[in-house]
Parts: structure tokens; C-alpha cells; sequence
């Protein structure tokens, strides 16, 4: 695989917040199983007006990566259930599909389900639709087998942006986003983060297009 290309600078992020063309259900594929972009990315999209976040997680995700942590998300108001199967976190995802007071659902799979095939992920992406209600499902350790997913990305960290009052501060993450299957728009890749002014997620740099075929993909 190529090495992942530089950061660009802050500025060189536009203002532009890559919106679904409706709630519908996603699908992250981290490149590295525990890295932290795919949570991240996911929340990202979401505006913490919208409601209190639904997030399942398998016993195993749990356990290799973490649980979230509350005080780390910001105004994000978390909602955390862990279950022991795949297929509880696709049945405790559909449940809260069904609620319009969430402001979005976000599931946790390790590695390969043979609960998550086309027809699960189907019906999750139809009640998502159905109730306008977001749903994110972050598959780690497993490779991108078939599925109903609207959006399936590849993320991975990237060096963070230089923090620019203390140099040896920790800046704000940048991540490589690959959008590699997409319903409503072109496939891309590129470099990702918030936004230095407005705080929104923006996809700045694209690697492997010129600037007219990015604001195509991104309009």
C-alpha cells in the first residue's frame, strides 16, 4: 500500500462538511484495528443538537479498543450499551433506529460476522432511512465483505496538525478518509479534519484528483 500523503496545512482545509444526501447507514473499515480515526470520523459527522448517541459495541471491540470516553466527546451526549454478539449489536441498532429521538447510531463489530451479511445491513440502512436517523457501523479487524452500506470508507490517523501557540502541543488529528463504495457520490480519498474555524469535518486535500473533480465529489 503507498505511504499516506503529508498533512496539509489548517488552511488549506475548505469549509465544507461532506453531507449524506439522507440519514442512511455507513460503514468504517479502520486500517489499523484499534486506531481511534473511525470513532472519530463517525462523530465528526454528527451535530450534538440532534439528540443523544446510541453507541453498541461487541464484547470483543470492548475489549481490544476501548470503551468511549464520555468527557472526551465534546457536547456529545453518549448513550453506551455493550452486548456479547454481533448479532445483539445489529438487533440493539435497529431498535434504536426506531427511535427519532436519537440523533444518531453507531455499532461496533470485531472482525468477520456471519450475522452482518447484505440482508442485515439492509434492513439497517432502510430503518435508518425510514426514521432519519444516522447509523454508523465501525467494522474492525474485518475486511470489507459484502454489504447494503450506502458509504463504506477506509480510515487511518494521520500526524496531527501543527498546534499553532505551543509547538509541542498535541494539534488538532487529521485522518486519511477513503471513500471506496458511495450510492449518491463519486469514490475519493482524502485528507480529513475539523475544520480550524468552524469546528465542522471537512475533507481537505484529495489525494489523486484535481481541485474541479473534488468539489464534484464533495458538492
Amino acid at each position: 500500500m503507498a505511504s499516506s500523503p503529508a498533512p496539509e496545512p489548517a488552511s488549506a482545509l475548505p469549509r465544507r462538511r461532506p453531507e449524506l444526501r439522507q440519514p442512511t447507514l455507513s460503514e468504517i473499515f479502520p486500517e489499523t484495528a484499534m486506531d481511534a480515526a473511525a470513532p472519530a470520523f463517525a462523530l465528526a459527522h454528527l451535530d450534538p443538537g440532534d439528540g443523544p448517541v446510541l453507541w453498541v459495541q461487541d464484547r470483543l471491540s470492548a475489549r481490544e479498543s476501548g470503551r468511549p470516553f464520555p468527557p472526551g466527546l465534546g457536547r456529545c451526549e453518549l448513550l453506551h450499551l455493550q452486548v456479547s454478539r454481533p448479532i445483539d449489536v445489529l438487533w440493539a441498532m435497529e431498535q434504536g433506529l426506531g427511535c427519532a429521538g436519537l440523533g444518531a447510531v453507531i455499532g461496533e463489530v470485531w472482525g468477520s460476522a456471519p450475522a452482518l451479511d447484505f440482508t442485515a445491513t439492509k434492513r439497517l440502512a432502510l430503518r435508518s432511512e425510514a426514521h432519519g436517523v444516522p447509523a454508523w457501523l465501525i467494522r474492525r479487524a474485518a475486511p470489507p465483505e459484502l454489504s447494503a452500506a450506502r458509504e463504506r470508507w477506509r480510515l487511518s490517523s494521520l500526524p496531527a496538525r501543527a498546534e499553532p501557540d505551543d509547538a509541542r502541543a498535541p494539534g488538532a488529528p487529521l485522518w486519511s478518509a477513503e471513500l471506496f463504495r458511495a450510492r449518491w457520490r463519486a469514490p475519493g480519498r482524502w485528507v480529513a479534519g475539523h475544520d480550524p474555524e468552524s469546528g465542522e469535518l471537512a475533507l481537505g486535500h484529495a489525494v489523486g484528483m484535481d481541485e474541479a473533480e473534488a468539489l464534484r465529489v464533495t458538492a
